[in-house]
């Protein structure tokens, strides 16, 4: 009895330990967070032009390929807004704010597509990087990013004290690149990328808007009408069908790239395991996924494939689960495909021929940009070379017909005087350090009495640290 006293007791603790952490009740500021979102809705003035700076940036970073920019422009991004607002509204019963929620975001794709079509359509940079590429098939991890970050949204918002958790979802959730994708899309006519690109907008959009809706719910955020339990239960089931409809598409796109990576990777271990022999030399590979028929090319030199060697080949595909004899194949078919020396086809001869131009087209390039770094590096050296020259001699020129006049003008006991340069050598313990200092030697006319010369060499030194702009001067009589 006592022991299960204590085990319910440790159940309490543990209970209200794990409430007190992960409460995120205690905290809520909820009418502040209800006109902040309704604030953020709007799409005009500023916010409108905030937006289309925004998507020229997206654009160009997807243009340039540049993590750094796309992730400037989604920092600086509207988009969550009217996003938020369909959650919210959905979650009180607000009517009117998910009409203006709907709204706002109809007029925000609409600037999105618009501007990022037009610079697409103006661009000269048409190359199709990997930064653009990887918008335009979305999958089901990124409902999860949307769910996820529109949880960590919506909870940063309804704190009292706010925090930048929000420019943070921005970046996970990635609501501009899918656009600029789409406008990418329209501007070239590749109407698969635009409509796999905004479908990705589109999932993202709805599970940020879900998120908002289940913890507004949660935190019981005052409904502004109330719903007969006949009409709430329909809403329900109507929500809960175009969440399922929505992300129904997702979970196909990423079932199949699983299974192409599935596939490529057993393909590669067939390869490197099964397809090298004696004499004949695999100079290439092309492996090509479908999960109908999915076909692995190998392209050999030297003796040739026997056909008993081919049939061999065909066969080991099943001891990798290349051909679809389980209850959830990777495909269904795959072929092997030999190309030899002696019956190259036209289409392994251009493989080899792109393959050649390419490995001289980046020879080349390395070439160039080993060159140039090693031109600029050598004009560096050059330019502090000659820095150093022309400082040498702005110290070690001494202008002497000027100097010559000058000195008898302004000390006129001065008969002659001649310069050289000395070195000096000062010792500090085993240390010797040597510098090379001007030496002016001066004679004096007879009037110049014993007692006044050190106090003539003083000024005169004075004087041609000034004159002279250096220091190291040393004026001695003779």
């Amino acid at each position: 009895m006592k022991e299960n006293s204590n085990s319910r007791y440790l159940v309490v603790a543990v209970r209200r330990f794990l409430r007190h952490i992960l409460s995120i009740k205690d905290g809520t500021d909820v009418q502040a967070t209800i006109e902040g979102i309704k604030r953020d809705i709007g799409f005009r003035g500023p916010t409108a032009w905030i937006l289309i700076f925004s998507i020229f940036i997206a654009s160009i970073g997807l243009n340039v390929n540049s993590t750094a920019v796309i992730i400037g422009a989604m920092l600086i991004s509207p988009l969550m807004g009217p996003i938020l607002g369909i959650g919210l509204s959905i979650g009180t019963n607000d009517f009117e704010t998910l009409l203006r929620s709907l709204k706002n975001l109809g007029i925000a794709v609409s600037i999105a597509l618009i501007t990022s079509t037009l610079y697409f359509s103006l661009t000269p940079l048409n190359i199709e990087q990997s930064e653009l590429l990887a918008r335009t098939q979305p999958t089901i991890l990124d409902v999860l990013v949307a769910l996820f970050g529109g949880f960590a949204g919506i909870v940063a918002g309804s704190r009292k004290e706010k925090s930048s958790v929000i420019p943070g979802v921005a970046i996970a959730t990635a609501l501009m690149p899918p656009l600029c994708t789409a406008g990418y899309g329209l501007a070239t006519l590749k109407m698969n990328y635009f409509f796999g690109a905004f479908y990705l907008f589109f999932i993202n959009s709805v599970f940020i808007s879900l998120a908002t809706f289940l913890v507004v719910k949660y935190l019981k955020f005052p409904h502004v009408s109330f719903l007969n339990p006949i009409k709430a239960k329909r809403y329900r089931i109507v929500l809960i069908l175009f969440l399922i409809i929505t992300i129904i598409p997702s979970g196909v796109i990423f079932y199949r790239v699983i299974q192409e990576t599935r596939f490529t990777i057993a393909a590669e271990n067939f390869i490197a395991e099964k397809c090298y022999f004696d004499g004949s030399e695999l100079i290439s590979k092309k492996v090509t996924y479908s999960d109908t028929l999915s076909t692995i090319d190998l392209y050999y030199l030297g003796n040739d494939v026997s056909e008993e060697r081919k049939m061999h080949l065909q066969d080991m595909l099943l001891n990798y689960g290349l051909v679809g004899t389980s209850r959830f194949p990777i495909t269904k078919k795959t072929v092997v495909r030999v190309h030899q020396e002696t019956d190259m086809s036209i289409d392994f001869e251009k493989r080899m021929t792109d393959f050649n131009n390419d490995l001289r087209l980046n020879i080349l390039e390395d070439i160039y940009t080993k060159n140039e770094q090693s031109i600029r590096d050598k004009d560096l050296k050059i330019k502090l070379l000659e820095d150093e020259v022309f400082r040498l001699n702005k110290k070690d020129t001494i202008p002497y017909k000027q100097v010559n006049k000058e000195i008898k003008y302004h000390f006129s006991e001065v008969e002659k005087y001649s310069f050289a340069k000395a070195t000096q050598v000062v010792s500090i313990g085993d240390t010797v350090q040597m510098d090379t200092i001007p030496l002016f030697a001066v004679s004096f006319n007879k009037q110049v009495k014993v007692s006044e010369k050190d106090d003539l060499k003083t000024r005169i030194s004075e004087w041609l640290q000034i004159r002279l702009n250096t220091k190291n001067i040393k004026v001695i009589e003779y």
